[in-house]
């Protein structure tokens, strides 16, 4: 009859047995300069939006999602017209 594994018990693994490191696997490591994690991805956007929480007619809600992909990004444009910034 084989007991029971304790949790902090270790089981060996052989070091020869670990998957080949491929290119991909390099390709997706993190990469640092000194101790500092380099970033990547887009860059951090001169003007960042900010998160807000507002309430808005359904009506007018739902006209802007039923425009598709984007409509934030549109709705965003009608209020940049109607403050006078653009």
């Amino acid at each position: 009859m084989q007991g029971k594994k304790h949790a902090g018990e270790s089981t060996w693994n052989d070091p020869d047995d670990a998957p080949e490191l491929t290119e991909s696997h390099f390709r997706q490591a993190d990469v640092y300069r000194g101790e500092r994690l380099v970033r990547r991805g887009r860059p951090p956007a001169e003007n960042p939006k900010k998160a807000v929480s507002l309430r808005i007619d359904a009506d007018v809600l739902e006209r802007f999602r039923a425009s598709g992909p984007g409509w934030q990004s549109r709705m965003n444009e009608v209020l940049r017209k109607a403050a006078g910034l653009k």
